[in-house]
């Protein structure tokens, strides 16, 4: 079985900073390509930042510069650091796992968290 639970959402100022992290239960799937998905009201699912095993990592265009995925292969630990932060990039954040290869695709990950919400007041 694969549990990945994610943490450290919250409220923050436009321009302020938050950390996200997502742990991940099984060392077995430590390999697997992580992602970052969110969801913001009214609004599809999407792509944020993924990494895989060797820390190769891309981004959507709107938060390249902004945001940093992170791994610690040792931990079973994702990580996402968002600096920078805009109204826009309010919604709630999913952790992702795939065993399938680099992909923007949500229906390429086979194991989601629970999110955790981000909200930016301007």
């Amino acid at each position: 079985q694969v549990q990945l639970v994610e943490s450290g959402g919250g409220l923050v100022q436009a321009g302020g900073s938050l950390r996200l992290s997502c742990a991940v239960s099984s060392r077995t799937f430590g390999g697997a390509l992580m992602g970052w998905f969110r969801q913001a009201p009214g609004k599809e699912r999407e792509f944020v930042a993924a990494s895989t095993w060797t820390s190769i990592t891309f981004y959507q265009d709107s938060v390249k510069g902004r945001f940093t995925i992170s791994r610690d292969n040792a931990k079973n630990t994702v990580f996402l650091q968002m600096n920078y932060l805009k109204p826009e990039d309010t919604a709630i954040y999913y952790c992702a796992a795939s065993t399938r290869a680099a992909t923007r695709r949500s229906t390429d990950y086979q194991y989601w968290g629970q999110g955790t919400q981000v909200t930016v007041s301007s």
